[in-house]
């Protein structure tokens, strides 16, 4: 095939986390994993529902966990189920099994020219490939322990709302929604350092990063989350069930948390799967787009997701601030519902689609301009 055909066929990443779901949480939760098996699973019906749609060539991230063995073996049959996949390519870039593969890939991605990436894996998971993707829509699939970012839903949905769109069939302004985030800056001596969380950023009182999965709530001082949803699992549950944000509603919350046994009440939130905890609140307020919240503590660590990822010291000043449209994702059950209206996945004779009637979201041509420098 020549080079003008294949840069024409609709091309997208998938960036599937081979480790998720396995940190502390799943011990002391009781909460099942993952198996290689199921994730390698997981692509294959991606894989078929892309093919569905046109999509006949994928981008993806290489391990060392051996999903790409499992995954070739399927992919080397060309027979059954397996004979009209999309042809898998996989990045050439160096493996190191941790988070900085994800950072790569995701540059890489967006380099190439993806029309989307579909990403596996837990809210730290979507966060790196966030950090790195630019414009580039994505769509989640929750594999991993706490799941407030990606939405549980089938796999095969997922693919075929992502490969619609791809291939130009579900236009953007039905297909993407802009999403919001937190902008973390620590400005110390001579050195300013910034992150994000898509979901919620913790302030611990802890000093050392260790095991990076935050789980002890004696520990916390303040939680900010972009979104908090009553139905959630993880540290966002604390704001979910104190004062729900929606997911795509204006405005975040800055909650201050008090020390055991004291403050104005004890909320009991779902940390993790099967472990409940009473945290002891103290306070909460709204966060505004663009303005940027103190964080009163003047030592600990900065959790992005349910991650430790950032120590700071009292010479050190923390900011946290709530961005609205901070970058893209494909709404996959406005992709679907266009789908049906327009009567995309029929075939033969059969009576004219009806146009769809539902007004469209804000145009998505223009995200927040601020930017951060991880």
């Amino acid at each position: 095939m020549g080079e003008q055909a294949l840069a024409s066929r609709p091309l997208v990443g998938i960036i599937a986390n081979p480790i998720s779901a396995r940190d502390i949480r799943r011990v002391i939760a009781n909460a099942n994993t993952l198996q290689l098996a199921d994730r390698v699973n997981i692509v294959l019906r991606l894989l078929a529902a892309l093919a569905a749609c046109g999509v006949g060539r994928v981008l993806m991230m290489p391990d060392r966990e051996g999903m790409r063995v499992l995954l070739s073996r399927h992919l080397s049959r060309r027979q059954g189920p397996d004979a009209a996949l999309p042809e898998v390519e996989y990045l050439d870039m160096p493996v190191t099994a941790r988070v900085d593969d994800t950072f790569l890939a995701a540059r890489m991605l967006r380099e190439a020219g993806v029309a989307a990436i579909i990403v596996l894996g837990g809210d730290g998971t979507h966060r790196a490939v966030v950090r790195e993707c630019g414009n580039v829509p994505i769509a989640g699939i929750s594999t991993g322990t706490n799941n407030a970012y990606p939405e549980m839903r089938e796999p095969t949905i997922t693919g075929l709302a992502t490969g619609l769109f791809a291939s130009g069939r579900v236009p953007a302004a039905h297909a993407l929604a802009a999403n919001k985030r937190l902008d973390i800056t620590i400005a110390g001596e001579g050195e300013v350092r910034h992150d994000i969380a898509l979901v919620d950023a913790v302030i611990s009182h802890e000093h050392f990063i260790g095991a990076r999965a935050l789980w002890k709530t004696e520990t916390l001082g303040a939680v900010y989350v972009s979104f908090a949803d009553p139905q959630a699992i993880g540290l966002s549950a604390i704001g979910g069930l104190l004062e729900p944000v929606g997911r795509h509603e204006p405005g975040g919350l800055a909650i201050e948390l008090a020390a055991p046994g004291e403050g104005r009440f004890a909320l009991h939130a779902p940390i993790a799967p099967g472990l409940l905890r009473a945290v002891p609140i103290a306070g909460w307020e709204r966060l505004t787009d663009g303005v940027a919240h103190r964080v009163r503590q003047r030592a600990g660590i900065v959790a992005l997701d349910g991650e430790r990822e950032l120590v700071f010291g009292p010479q050190d000043e923390v900011t946290v601030t709530l961005r609205e449209r901070a970058f893209l994702s494909i709404d996959v059950a406005a992709c679907m519902r266009y789908a049906a209206a327009a009567g995309l996945m029929r075939s033969g004779r059969a009576p004219p689609p009806r146009q769809p009637q539902h007004s469209p979201p804000q145009p998505l041509t223009e995200l927040s301009t601020a930017t951060t420098k991880p």
